[in-house]
């Protein structure tokens, strides 16, 4: 693509449709920005566009695709084309600095975002001079600019607080701090006195104060790994500067609105956060500091307000507190009971309470709500710090704080006593009191796994608890509903078991509430039951148990996804999975309507999947509905397809791609269950298996190569009859598997079946090209992973046609070849082959090499027998070899760039391994013994003699064993 004006005009018209809220002109435009950004100049053409064009609306949208096109495609991944080209990358990286920098903030940031992603790959080694060229931008004195380069530092260096040590990041943040830690100290100090210079512009101080709390963060970032010399330097110029904004106080930059934080707030909670870290982290560096800090952090507690926009300060004013107190160090500062009443009374209890900024969100944004309060996303809520800081004060102060806050309890519990319509928030405060109280150590998997011993847990869910869960208006006081199934739902490992299968049927008809938090929580909650495990690993709660209530339960988990609200709720559907999983066999009566329900839902997701979690136990419940009634009778296969295939037929026409990786998965779930034979209906579709646009994205190449080899084991026959023009194109998906060290093994996979299942005479013009095809692979890049599966094929070719066969189509391919496969590959590798399948398959084709082929009785391949012999007893008796070389490294499937979906495996469509063996050969080492006592019929005196003379002696032992327990001699 030339950079020329008609090609900015046909671009800026395909991005306008993108932004089109008609499908049918945005998916078209969508496609064809897609096909053409393989070209040259495509990404410099966008950067134009987001400079020059006229029109604000395509420079943003020009920004966004360009930001989206580098997420995409800017990393190299080994085996795969590049696909930016090498003068584009250069063009990039030589301008966007300076256009990022020149831009307005809208564009500015989408170029920010891009400098950190090309930063993460090519920074420092492929990007030397960015850090230099950044840094001198700080001498401009604009702060339009300067904010630019610490918002871009800001999205390269906050990775540093995630990742793992290593000698390459360390390298790399030390390259860093020799560049940018004095540069960014200087501006640090400088925009301090700017601030007092301007103290009475309002303007001047917004920009400034946004610089300071950018370069507060980037202290963080620097900091986080390990305490650099430069800043224990200059610790001194640091937090004496921090101190000083902390205690700040400038009224101009007080904001009227109670929701949104304002620079001021933001300021102060990093510097929060900045203390906090050191406090845990450099105690002893940070001592002479911490006393001030903790006064200041403690006035500004006491003097900030309830409002919203304050939330994010508090709570990281409460973290560090909390930081602080768990440390023995600092434990004297808490000691004096006066200390700790007024912590509770006057920073613990008001942040505890529940506001109406909080009943807003319960009501109106249930799904932020449940996200804060249930996954724990709720870090920087006033609560989940209020909380941290009961714990951390619980570490060294148990009994007292238990004392103080029980008489809290007591008291808000007797004031909703009084009035519960006017008291309740009282209540719901005194529930999340006791449950910080009480909770220690908490995991996912079990709720609460440690309690404190002086909170009586049972006895509270008895006189509070199930009051609320019992009563009959499941729409009555909503928000304390949700408290009572939440502490169900985290003291399960607590409470005993006769109590929670009470609270079973009580859950369930909480399913039917208005409230989305209140129905979301009981669906949540009943999951978490039904996952506990019983005494014999088996689960707590059983089929048998749940009996009396399956019909209501599933009826109102799926009445509950027509509530408002919760169409596609993820709870509900886990909540569906995990029943299915649990009742078994008892669903078998309700499927016939709940499949249609479920086909139904799946028809209206896929016209635009936009919650992966839900789509995922979508698809766990379809197949569990398959798995289990087809287990009951294999003959209801066909209505599961009657129900499924038109709607999976729309998914596939339409390429929806996040559901394509599961389409397969739940087809090879369906033509796994038939007998010998394959659909008509499944024929139809398998040529468009192996278009290789399906082919070209990640997500989809496990589920297809599992679904073609159904389609291998079920119909080999057809293929072969019918559709024998379809080989070629079966081979091709091999062909391009095999190239690529990520996939390989896949190939192998497919390879295998095909081996396996079809008829010999079907593939036997292609055999010679598969092995040239492998070798070439051999020579190209030989990896662990590739020899194995390489091994086990060619002892599965061996068992498939024979090991004369095996030994002619090397030896056609090149003279000799068979010996040299044998003893650079075979003998020196097979004690990597990993798992009983894949090990059975090599000894039982090794045992045939050994006994069924001449060539290595008579001829120079003779020199080869007992080092077989040998490589094979090793294989039995040695452990498995598992090193791998230095400088191999997998590129993992999950490393795939930009967004792809993954292939998200589907747990309940498990398929069982499947040994190509069977019962043919039970023991291989009996196989081998019987095997060597028939060759040694056939040429007697022959094998004791190569035996006895390079057979090391261990190795003779252990098949003296084999042959006794075969009960066979050699002759």
């Amino acid at each position: 693509m030339e950079l020329n004006d008609g090609n900015l005009q046909t671009l800026t018209e395909f991005l306008r449709k993108t932004l089109d809220p008609d499908p049918a002109v945005r998916r078209p435009a969508e496609k064809f920005l897609e096909s053409v950004e393989g070209n040259q100049n495509y990404p410099l053409l966008l950067l134009t566009l987001l400079e020059k064009s006229q029109d604000q609306v395509i420079r943003v949208c020009a920004a966004v695709t360009f930001k989206n096109y580098i997420k995409r495609n800017w990393r190299i991944v080994e085996d795969e084309p590049n696909k930016v080209s090498d003068p584009d990358r250069t063009a990039i990286k030589a301008n966007i600095v300076n256009l990022m920098l020149s831009s307005p903030e809208q564009i500015q940031k989408q170029l920010s975002d891009a400098i950190s992603i090309i930063g993460r790959e090519d920074f420092p080694q492929k990007w030397p001079d960015l850090l230099t060229e950044m840094v001198t931008r700080f001498r401009s004195g604009d702060f339009h600019i300067i904010n630019g380069v610490l918002r871009t530092a800001h999205s390269l260096f906050k990775r540093y607080r995630h990742e793992f040590k290593s000698n390459e990041l360390w390298s790399e943040i030390k390259l860093v701090l020799d560049t940018f830690a004095l540069p960014l100290t200087e501006l640090f100090k400088a925009t301090i006195e700017l601030c007092q210079t301007h103290a009475t512009d309002v303007n001047a101080l917004k920009v400034l104060f946004s610089s300071l709390t950018l370069i507060s963060k980037l202290f963080y970032s620097l900091n986080f790994q390990d305490l650099p010399e430069f800043f224990e330097d200059n610790m001194e110029t640091w937090m004496t500067n921090f101190h000083g904004l902390l205690t700040l106080d400038n009224k101009l930059l007080q904001t009227d609105d109670e929701e949104e934080a304002g620079l001021l707030e933001l300021l102060k909670s990093q510097i929060c956060d900045n203390a906090a870290l050191y406090a845990q982290k450099y105690d002893e560096e940070f001592q002479p500091y911490l006393p001030r800090f903790v006064t200041a952090i403690w006035n500004l507690l006491v003097s900030t307000g309830q409002e919203v926009k304050y939330d994010l300060l508090v709570s990281n004013a409460i973290q560090f507190l909390a930081s602080v107190c768990e440390r023995p160090h600092y434990k004297h500062l808490f000691e004096d009971q006066n200390t700790l009443t007024s912590i509770c009374e006057k920073v613990i209890v008001p942040n505890m309470e529940f506001r109406s900024a909080d009943e807003e969100a319960f009501e109106d944004n249930s799904e932020e709500y449940i996200r804060r309060d249930l996954e724990g996303s709720d870090i920087d809520t006033r609560r989940r710090a209020a909380c941290d800081l009961v714990r951390g004060l619980c570490k060294f102060f148990e009994a007292p704080v238990t004392a103080i806050f029980s008489g809290y309890v007591n008291s808000m519990l007797s004031e909703y006593a009084k009035n519960p319509g006017g008291n309740w928030k009282h209540k719901d405060a005194a529930i999340y009191l006791v449950t910080s109280l009480a909770s220690k150590a908490q995991t996912q998997k079990h709720g609460i796994t440690q309690a404190n011993e002086l909170v009586n847990l049972n006895e509270f869910f008895v006189n509070h608890i199930l009051s609320d869960l019992k009563s009959p208006n499941v729409n009555e006081f909503p928000v304390l509903k949700a408290d009572a199934i939440k502490y169900v739902m985290i003291f399960r490992s607590q409470l005993p078991k006769e109590q929670l299968l009470q609270a079973v049927p009580l859950l369930i008809s909480h399913l039917q509430a208005e409230s989305t938090v209140e129905h979301t929580y009981a669906a949540h909650a009943l999951e978490r039951l039904f996952t506990m495990r019983g005494p014999n690993n088996s689960t707590l709660i059983t089929a048998a148990e749940m009996a009396p209530f399956t019909e209501q339960l599933l009826n109102n988990l799926f009445k509950a996804l027509a509530l408002p609200g919760s169409a596609e709720n993820e709870y509900i559907m886990k909540a569906i999975m995990r029943s299915f999983s649990l009742l078994q066999e008892a669903i078998v009566p309700y499927i016939p309507t709940l499949i249609g329900q479920l086909t139904h839902k799946l028809l209206l997701v896929s016209k635009n999947p936009s919650k992966p979690h839900f789509n995922h136990y979508l698809f766990e419940s379809l197949c569990l509905s398959v798995r289990i009634t087809c287990k009951a009778n294999s003959a209801t296969v066909s209505s599961f397809e009657e129900a499924l295939f038109p709607v999976f037929t729309e998914i596939l026409q339409n390429d929806v791609q996040e559901f394509l990786p599961y389409v397969f998965q739940v087809m090879s779930l369906l033509l796994e269950i038939h007998a010998n034979s394959i659909p008509s209906s499944y024929m139809a579709l398998f040529p468009h298996l192996l278009q290789p646009a399906l082919w070209e994205r990640t997500g989809n190449i496990p589920p297809l190569v599992r679904l073609l080899q159904a389609y291998l084991e079920k119909g080999s026959a057809t293929i072969a009859g019918s559709a024998a023009d379809k080989i070629p194109g079966l081979l091709g998906v091999f062909q391009k598997l095999i190239a690529s060290k990520a996939n390989d093994h896949q190939g192998f996979y497919l390879l295998n079946s095909i081996i396996e299942h079809m008829p010999p005479e079907s593939i036997i013009q292609y055999r010679k090209q598969i092995f040239i095809l492998l070798f070439q692979r051999l020579q190209s890049s030989k990896t662990t992973k590739f020899i194995k599966s390489f091994l086990v094929f060619v002892n599965l070719y061996c068992v498939k046609y024979g090991a004369i066969a095996l030994q002619e189509i090397f030896d056609s391919i090149q003279p000799k070849m068979f010996g040299m496969v044998l003893e650079k590959i075979i003998i020196p590798e097979v004690q990597k082959v990993s798992g009983a399948v894949e090990k059975k398959i090599c000894a039982v084709g090794i045992t045939k090499v050994l006994t069924e082929c001449p060539a290595m009785m008579d001829t120079e391949y003779t020199k080869l027998w007992t080092p077989l012999l040998q490589a094979l007893i090793g294989l039995f008796e040695l452990p498995e070899d598992d090193s791998i070389p230095d400088d191999e490294h997998f590129i993992d499937i999950e490393d795939t760039p930009g967004y792809q979906t993954a292939f998200s495996q589907l747990a309940f469509a498990g398929k069982k391994e499947h040994d190509p063996i069977g019962d043919a050969v039970g023991n291989p080492k009996i196989l081998l013994a019987q095997s060597l006592h028939k060759l040694s019929t056939a040429c007697p005196g022959r094998v004791p003699s190569m035996l006895s003379t390079s057979l090391n002696a261990e190795a003779l032992q252990y098949l003296q064993g084999y042959l006794q327990a075969a009960t066979v001699q050699l002759v």
